[in-house]
């Protein structure tokens, strides 16, 4: 295209565009002492490159340019079909969700067997995280009234405030939800693990080609038993968190046994108790549906089972953060 364009061009240059052009040529073809007429084609040839070249510059600068365009408006429309993309698969992870917790509800077997398994899951994830709510449950309660004392400088403040204030924490707060996000990496990774493993290794397709409900007989145990045995956990974190408190503030000398008693039994509302427990049996559900998720859908070997543990760990943390924060809108405000 360019070069008919300026071959055409050539042909159309009018009396004075041809005589400069001549004038051009001779400037710059050294002219011998014989002008003769091949002498002066020879150097229109030669102007008549120049142009085409100095054309074709042009036009390849001027395609460049545009593809450099190009490549910007592409890379705009690249990064737009990745955020709907991004979008869409918060949708597809969404939907799957929620058809896997349909399926897991499916009618069981036998529920006997059933049963037996969940007692097992009972003494697994349940009872043997006993240890490690205990110990986080008394030092916290320990460091919260610490705490709480070294920043009450006020003579008008009772002393009986330290009590009120850990038992408030440790009810409304510590209890039911930093235990349960404690428990969403320790059992939510074994939740994950263990389905992961299974599915990588065909054993989940293996249930499912003998007519099993692998969702149900996998899962269900698993929500059944941490939606009982968690608000038990969480009954004893209280305890043991406001006992630390007491046994901290009172073998440090900062507060009076007597007064940290009676900020405890200061303005107690029963309620508080039913709130923190509806808070953990929603957050034992949350622990295992999500860990459960990441688990079943797992694809690859083992490396791809320890990445959905930690997705599994990651999301149902953020899944009970966003909970907490629509449950103490709903029940407590």
């Amino acid at each position: 295209m360019p070069v008919g364009f300026a071959v055409g061009t050539w042909f159309h240059l009018g009396q004075s565009q041809s005589r400069f052009l001549r004038y051009l040529a001779g400037l710059l073809v050294p002219q011998p002492v014989t002008n003769t007429m091949a002498n002066r084609s020879a150097a229109m040839s030669l102007v008549v490159r120049a142009v085409l070249l100095l054309m074709l510059r042009a036009e390849v600068t001027g395609v460049a340019r545009s593809m450099g365009n190009g490549h910007r408006v592409d890379g705009l429309l690249l990064a737009g079909s990745r955020h709907r993309s991004c979008r869409m698969k918060i949708f597809f992870h969404i939907g799957r969700y929620f058809l896997l917790v349909r399926d897991t509800f499916g009618r069981p077997e036998r529920l006997s067997l059933y049963w037996s398994r969940t007692l097992e899951e009972m003494d697994l994830l349940g009872v043997k995280s006993l240890g490690i709510v205990a110990l986080l449950s008394a030092f916290m309660g320990a460091v919260i009234t610490i705490q709480t004392k070294t920043n009450i400088d006020s003579p008008l403040i009772q002393a009986w405030v330290v009590g009120f204030a850990t038992r408030q924490s440790t009810i409304l707060e510590f209890s039911p939800t930093i235990i349960s996000l404690i428990l969403a990496g320790k059992v939510g990774s074994n939740i994950a693990a263990e389905i992961g493993s299974m599915r990588v290794k065909e054993q989940i397709d293996a249930l499912d080609i003998m007519g099993i409900n692998s969702a149900g007989y996998l899962i269900l145990p698993k929500i059944v038993a941490t939606m009982l045995i968690n608000p038990f956990l969480i009954m004893i974190s209280m305890f043991l968190s406001i006992f630390g408190g007491w046994l901290a503030g009172v073998q440090t000398g900062i507060v009076d046994s007597t007064d940290f008693i009676y900020g405890i039994q200061s303005g107690f509302k029963p309620y508080h108790v039913v709130y923190a427990l509806t808070k953990t049996v929603i957050f034992a559900f949350i622990i295992t549906t999500v860990s459960a998720y990441h688990g079943f859908y797992t694809q690859g070997g083992t490396r791809e089972v320890g990445i959905s543990s930690t997705r599994a760990v990651v999301f149902s943390n953020v899944v009970i953060l966003f909970a907490n924060l629509v449950l103490t809108q709903l029940l407590l405000i």
